[in-house]
């Protein structure tokens, strides 16, 4: 049974960065990829980025391309998500998830294809 991590939420205004984190218990095989997904009071959990642990492929909503940046510590086994230009729709609780066994080069995209979750760390952005 992996562990997450999350951490590295808070309280910043628009146009501030973040940098979030999430360590793993336990390395990500050479198949596995890690995700951020983000959940706003009374919507549905969403895809934020990923990254295939090995070949570091990375994959990103439109709603964040251009501001986010998810990057992997292979040493550390820890994923992070580099927050920039945040804006108040950003506010949410992001949680980081591994799934297992996609390919050296997938990036799965919906929340079912991940196995693992972290407890989830706040983003709130002020306007």
């Amino acid at each position: 049974q992996v562990q997450l991590v999350d951490a590295g939420g808070g309280l910043v205004q628009a146009g501030a960065s973040l940098r979030l984190s999430c360590a793993a218990s336990e390395r990500p095989s050479t198949t596995d990829a890690m995700g951020w997904f983000r959940q706003a009071p009374e919507q549905e959990r969403e895809f934020v980025a990923a990254i295939a642990w090995s070949s570091g492929n990375t994959f990103y909503a439109d709603s964040v391309k251009g501001r986010f940046t998810i990057s992997r510590a292979n040493a550390r086994n820890t994923v992070y998500l580099q927050m920039n230009s945040l804006k108040p729709e950003d506010t949410a609780v992001y949680y980081c998830a591994v799934a297992v066994g996609y390919g050296r080069w997938s990036v799965p995209t919906d929340s079912p294809r991940y196995n693992y979750w972290g407890q989830g760390t706040q983003v709130t952005v002020s306007s």
